[in-house]
């Protein structure tokens, strides 16, 4: 009699650990499954941060098109921001958000030549080209993540 009692108890032991088991390995699971969510999230938001810098590359040539006055009359080192009416892009010193998450500013800068006609830190200022440096913002976690791109634009048309 005792044999029995003891089988009958053992799988009751069989059935515990065995539950214990596929517990631990299901949260597992999920914590991984968590963390490929929150890295999916951050590589989501690099991505649209770099197709947002591209994109302000674009407005800033637009800008440029519809005449050089419009990027030579904007002042250094101020934060501007793009504002689309649905026909062009202007420049603005009001900022927005786009998809009420990423901020998109740019900043103009002169541009110094040398004698050689070469981009310098000092020298002769350049009224035809102007450096552009767009920053792409947004909030993640419990801090503000920012993209940078620079690059130079000319006044092509005069």
């Amino acid at each position: 009699m005792r044999k029995l009692q003891f089988k009958k108890g053992f799988g009751l032991i069989e059935i515990v650990v065995s539950t214990s088991i596929i517990s631990v390995a299901f949260l597992g699971l999920m914590s991984v499954a968590n963390l490929s969510l929150k890295v999916l999230q951050k590589s989501s938001n690099n991505i649209k941060a770099g197709f947002l810098m591209e994109e302000g590359v674009e407005a800033i040539k637009i800008i440029r098109d519809d005449g050089w006055n419009n990027i030579s009359s904007l002042s250094n080192g101020v934060n501007y921001y793009f504002d689309f009416d649905g026909i062009s892009w202007t420049a603005t010193t009001t900022s927005s958000y786009i998809d009420d998450i990423f901020e998109r500013k740019f900043i103009l800068n002169n541009v110094e030549r040398d004698a050689n006609d070469d981009i310098v830190v000092s020298g002769a200022n350049d009224p035809n080209t102007k450096k552009i440096t767009i920053y792409v913002s947004w909030k993640e976690n419990n801090g503000i993540t920012t993209q940078s791109f620079s690059t130079y634009i000319t006044n092509l048309f005069d």
